[in-house]
């Protein structure tokens, strides 16, 4: 796989709490939008169709997307947005009254391509196994990792991260609205295993390999870059045309991770190895 050159970053320069200042000031503002979030609205990130119920339809239009909302009535639309086809669109509505919602796309003088309807209870169901199977997957992670290293410091640098690099691209998705869609949970998902794949990667090559401390760091960090830069490309460039967020979210998560395995989990591993019960 090709590599990417990276260019060397001075950490000497700067103290292990300046570098492990940014990437918790960044989760702190992240935690603070959630909470936010969940206090004016009851839930910590807008939940779609998959998760509420409702009514998905799709049809076709040659008007723009102020105009075909205009033209539609008797429907409280939740959203509408272009397909990646044509002059196609999709909406979005909780009524499961799939009928009513179709009856109002054809009065507004649209053809109607496909309808799919979800009950609120089926969407229920669907949000607690999907919210389940986030915590498993970070518990499951959380354990495997302090099995692993079987040391406190490096093995909590693996864990904050996986959190943080889920709760930031949360917290972006809240102020973007974007909605929790299945595609977007499996996005959270695949962020969990990057996170632990590039956190292992780091701490292996610090604690276990040969080479400086620097040395091994940017070792790791020219991997990682490489599986990011890789990961991203794949993720906006050959994404699920009918789940683009996926891509996004993906971009957020990979960013923060970068942040928080080269500045947070540097500054605790090295003060692990130099300072703490590690020196």
């Amino acid at each position: 796989m090709v590599e990417f050159d990276v260019r060397d970053v001075d950490y000497e320069k700067y103290s292990n709490r300046q570098l492990a200042a940014v990437p918790l000031a960044v989760l702190v503002v992240a935690l603070a939008v959630i909470g936010a979030w969940w206090a004016l609205t009851g839930v910590p990130v807008d939940r779609g169709l998959e998760f509420t119920g409702g009514t998905e339809v799709q049809f076709s239009a040659d008007d723009s997307i102020e105009d075909v909302r205009a033209n539609i009535e008797g429907v409280d639309v939740a959203s509408i947005q272009p397909a990646t086809t044509g002059n196609t669109f999709i909406l979005t509505t909780q009524s499961t009254d799939t009928d009513a919602v179709e009856s109002a796309v054809e009065r507004a003088g649209y053809e109607v391509e496909q309808v799919q309807g979800r009950s609120a209870s089926f969407g229920g169901s669907s949000q607690r196994q999907a919210l389940a199977g986030l915590g498993v997957a970070f518990l499951g992670m959380s354990v495997l990792v302090f099995l692993m290293f079987r040391t406190f410091v490096p093995s909590i640098a693996v864990v904050l991260s996986a959190f943080s690099d889920i709760m930031i691209p949360v917290a972006l998705m809240n102020l973007l609205g974007i909605e929790l869609s299945l595609g977007t949970v499996a996005a959270l998902l695949m962020l969990i295993g990057y996170s632990v794949d590039s956190d292992i990667l780091l701490n292996n090559h610090i604690l276990r390999r040969t080479g400086g401390f620097y040395e091994s760091t940017y070792r790791a960090m020219r991997t990682s870059l490489t599986a990011m830069i890789v990961m991203t490309a794949v993720a906006t460039l050959f994404g699920i045309p009918l789940l683009p967020d996926i891509g996004l979210v993906l971009v957020f998560g990979l960013a923060t991770d970068l942040m928080n395995t080269y500045m947070m989990n540097v500054s605790l591993l090295r003060y692990y190895k130099y300072e703490g019960i590690g020196s």
